[in-house]
Parts: structure tokens; sequence; C-alpha cells
């Protein structure tokens, strides 16, 4: 298999706090909504846990990654995850899911260490831009969450960016769009 030209070569990205102020509270206001989901009580519940955990669980791991990179989970990060996989899957993420996720996030990277496992992420997702450019942004708003985005937060995105093929002009275009999308709807 070749590798596929057709984006740039990444840069050194450099995120803005400014920039991603709306998308964060956004966000944060979607996922402080209480879900009422207990948990999987059917075969079918069952199955589509199965089903979120394989469309959402890299992008999950990918924001647990960017919770945990500076050592602190905020509850405010876990706001602004769970309101980014509620708008990603439609409201079919509960709580319960996003739970589920974030525990299996932190035994794999306890397990195979934060590395290893940004590695697997960037594998999981590389192949479908959509879904790794979502990822990124969603990350950096997790990294928002608390006012601030600190050095190690940074190099992550950095590290994201470069393993995903997105060039800050990209992540530029995409953040410029998101953000526009919210404010004229209003969310």
């Amino acid at each position: 298999m070749t590798e596929s030209t057709d984006r740039p070569t990444p840069t050194h990205v450099t995120l803005e706090l400014g920039t991603l102020e709306h998308l964060r509270d956004q966000l944060r206001e979607r996922g402080q909504r209480p879900s009422i989901a207990f948990g999987p009580q059917t075969s079918t519940d069952l199955l589509e846990a199965i089903h979120i955990v394989e469309e959402y669980g890299a992008m999950c791991e990918a924001m647990y990654l960017m919770m945990a990179v500076d050592n602190r989970v905020v509850n405010a990060e876990r706001e602004v995850l769970r309101g980014a996989l509620d708008v990603l899957s439609s409201g079919r993420v509960r709580t319960v899911h996003m739970e589920a996720m974030l525990d299996s996030a932190a035994r794999k990277i306890a397990h195979d260490g934060a590395k290893k496992r940004l590695a697997k992420v960037i594998e999981a997702l590389k192949d479908d831009p959509a879904r790794a450019e979502a990822t990124v942004i969603l990350a950096a708003a997790v990294a928002a969450a608390d006012s601030r985005i600190v050095p190690e937060e940074h190099a992550l995105l950095n590290e994201l960016f470069l393993g995903l093929g997105i060039d800050q002009v990209r992540a530029d275009e995409i953040l410029g769009a998101i953000d526009g999308k919210l404010a004229a709807k209003g969310v």
C-alpha cells in the first residue's frame, strides 16, 4: 500500500484558547444534561453498546488522553467529553457508555502507557479524515475545558495533528467552521 500525498505535511500546530472557547462552552453545556440510561439490560442494548464502543471508542480514548495528559482530570473536561459524544452520536451515547469507554481507556493507558495508546488511536483514525479531524478538534475542546491549555496538552495536540496528517491551516478551517455553525444554531 502506498501513502497518499494529497495532504500537506503537518507543521507545528498552535491553538489559541480563545478559538476554542465557544466550542468548549457549548459542549460542556450539552454534557451537563443528565442521562437516564442505567446500563445495557437486553441483548439489543448490549449490541448497541458494542456498536457504540466500536464507533466512538478511539475518539473517546483520544479525548481521555487529553484529559489525563496533565495528570489531573476535572469535571469540566468530563462534561465537555460527554457533550462531544452526545453531539457525535445524536444522543445515542449515554453516560453509562461514556463511563465504560473512559474506564477502558484508563485501563489501557495504565497497562500499555500513553504513547502506545496514542499510537493505537492514531492508527484507528488516520484512514478516516472526517473522524480524525473531529477527534482532534474535540480533544482540543477538552484541553480548553478548564479555561487553560497547558504545555502537555499542546504537545499532545501536536502529536495528534502530526500523526493524523492535519496541518495548521486545516485545523483553523475546521475550528472556524464548527464555531460558526454552533453560533448560527444557537447551540
